[in-house]
């Protein structure tokens, strides 16, 4: 016959009470593991659909990919940007000792572009602040509140500030990179900005992919780090793909 004691109960209660604690340690390890690198997977940055290598970047120019065929039609005339065209932030963040990436992005995107011969001679793309949306509801309302104040600060704005050379003009198919230098305005705040951009020509479209790196304090932006909970690097990159056809 068995026999329950006093220190038998006591025996089987501090087995639960460890058996608890176990796996309260093993749920604060693994949870924001499996958060992260499974539910809350970061989409990849933007860039070209192509594969074919870039040629080299603006500055020795008449440098192109070997691949795809002769150019075919002007491409003087004003651009815009439509279907496919994607503007975001990206972000490296901790949440609860896991690294991850935050990304908000929007389709909503206005703007223009205009060539005159070989050359880009304008360009200018603004967003609503308030359309941009990750994957968090509550990273979105930080965002559009304390981060951004898009109810202060509604828009972001990019402007050309110098002519890109595109000579020799791409033929169909060519990977491109040129250096771009313009004005970021972010938070009501704007500064001179110099990146590389992608493009290639697309038939009667043409795409272009690039970042642009931004240090948050540059434009009085809060840190986006929430106390206790989740912590971001003091920078983070504005990336974008757009897709253009003529006016």
């Amino acid at each position: 016959m068995a026999y329950y004691t006093r220190d038998t109960g006591r025996r089987r209660w501090l087995r639960w009470l460890l058996a608890g604690i176990v796996v309260l340690v093993i749920l604060a390890v693994a949870g924001p593991f499996i958060y992260n690198h499974f539910i809350n997977r970061a989409p990849a940055p933007l860039s070209l659909s192509s594969s074919a290598p870039p040629s080299t970047p603006a500055g020795t120019a008449g440098t192109t990919a070997s691949a795809g065929t002769a150019a075919t039609g002007s491409l003087a005339g004003t651009w815009t940007p439509g279907s496919g065209s994607v503007v975001g932030y990206r972000v490296n963040e901790v949440l609860l000792g896991q690294s991850g990436t935050a990304v908000g992005r929007t389709t909503s995107i206005t703007g223009h572009m205009t060539i005159q011969g070989h050359t880009v001679t304008a360009a200018t793309f603004t967003v609503p602040m308030a359309s941009v949306h990750s994957n968090q509801g509550e990273r979105d309302n930080n965002f559009d509140g304390r981060i951004m104040e898009v109810a202060t600060y509604p828009t972001a704005k990019f402007t050309l500030t110098s002519p890109i050379d595109l000579a020799p003009l791409p033929a169909n198919g060519v990977i491109k990179q040129y250096t771009a230098h313009g004005n970021l305005t972010l938070h009501g705040t704007t500064r001179a900005v110099t990146f590389t951009l992608t493009a290639e020509r697309k038939g009667s479209q043409i795409e272009v992919s690039g970042d642009i790196p931004v240090v948050f304090a540059d434009y009085n932006i809060q840190n986006p780090s929430f106390a206790g909970f989740v912590t971001t690097q003091d920078h983070g990159l504005l990336e974008f793909l757009l897709v253009f056809s003529k006016a």
